[in-house]
């Protein structure tokens, strides 16, 4: 009798593992495609990009050129936006209550080659982790390979602090 060894790999590891690009990626999802059957979505770090709906605390599009949207910071999956140095992604939008107390909304794609940035509260800044990119908060590069800006959003917080609007 012969023994295997059954290996699972997780969704995320099995499209890192072909070498595609997010953009790539991305365009399989626009066009509808879609990996069901190839495992869990514990590994996918957005398994709802854009996902509104009253349970997420998030309504409006935030996805493609008409970004408009609103965060409901009352909610359990939204309400880490209310301490400073976090930061969320929502769609196409990076959005991070930074260290300095201001909301800022970003596109979430480095220009240089299109990886998801992240917000950084020590610097207060935004980076790319793949080739250390990195924007200031208005979306200007501050440090290469990046030559192009984010595209950076308007933001606008309630006057109770509880609801934050992302526009276009």
């Amino acid at each position: 009798m012969e023994n295997v060894k059954e290996d699972k790999m997780k969704r995320g590891e099995f499209l890192r593992s072909l070498g595609l690009s997010t953009s790539t990626l991305m365009a399989f999802y626009c066009l509808g495609t879609t990996m069901t059957a190839c495992g869990s979505s514990d590994d996918d770090p957005e398994p709802n990009p854009g996902g509104g709906g009253s349970g997420t605390g998030v309504t409006g599009t935030t996805t493609g050129s008409a970004i408009n949207f609103t965060i409901d910071l009352t909610k359990d999956a939204t309400k880490k936006l209310k301490t400073a140095g976090q930061y969320e992604i929502f769609g196409d939008v990076l959005v991070a209550f930074t260290s300095t107390n201001q909301y800022v909304a970003l596109s979430k794609i480095c220009t240089h080659e299109g990886n998801p940035v992240r917000y950084q509260a020590g610097p207060n800044n935004i980076q790319c982790p793949t080739h250390q990119s990195e924007y200031a908060l208005t979306g200007a590069v501050t440090q290469g390979p990046a030559t192009a800006a984010l595209k950076a959003y308007k933001t606008a917080l309630s006057t109770d602090g509880n609801t934050l609007t992302v526009t276009a």
